[in-house]
């Protein structure tokens, strides 16, 4: 089997694009867990009460929860800009030789590639979605951004599912046929002589 090296751009990019969705989950994880509104919004209440002040209502706790937030999640939507301007540069960099697609509708592959193929291609579109749905519900008309919103969180389920895969093919890689593998993507390789 031949021993892929990588260029500089193709890791540059690819490390940048891969920090990027670890951010992203980051926000989405503060928002569903620790910074939840509903659990800010209790915490507020319950800071209240200890104090001896009079409790806010349910309605203004929950506001003044997303209003605590609020800097945490204007981080989620600064890596999605990141990230859209990543993915364009992604798009564009076979026109220059560099990062080409590769087709799961290619004659001759094995099984295991054109899988490999196919999972690359379902994220590229389904990052394609994410990013656009993203896009509307910041950029686009009001009317849209409830059925946006609603497409967007399920991003968060290919992505989950697109890291295991990816995490999961690289240890394989890496403990069978491709030793070397994430040396590789970090330092570029070295010609084998």
């Amino acid at each position: 089997m031949r021993t892929r090296n990588y260029s500089k751009v193709y890791r540059i990019l690819h490390w940048l694009i891969a920090f990027s969705f670890i951010l992203l989950l980051v926000t989405i994880f503060l928002r569903k867990t620790w910074m939840e509104k509903n659990h800010v919004a209790e915490i507020i209440q319950a800071f209240l009460a200890d104090k001896g002040y009079a409790a806010l209502p349910e309605d203004d706790a929950i506001l003044l929860a997303k209003k605590i937030r609020k800097p945490m999640w204007d981080w989620h939507i600064y890596l999605g800009y990141v990230l859209t301007g990543l993915y364009c540069i992604r798009l564009a960099v076979p026109f220059f030789g560099e990062m080409k697609f590769a087709s799961p509708f290619k004659a001759g592959l094995d099984a295991k590639t054109k899988f490999q193929y196919w999972v690359y291609l379902i994220f590229y579109v389904c990052t394609a979605i994410s990013l656009i749905t993203g896009l509307i519900i910041e950029l686009g008309p009001k009317e849209y951004k409830k059925p946006m919103e609603e497409i967007h969180e399920l991003s968060l389920y290919y992505l989950l599912g697109f890291m295991i895969l990816h995490f999961g093919g690289i240890l394989i890689a890496e403990l069978t046929s491709d030793k070397g593998l994430v040396s590789r993507i970090i330092n570029g390789g070295t010609a084998k002589k």
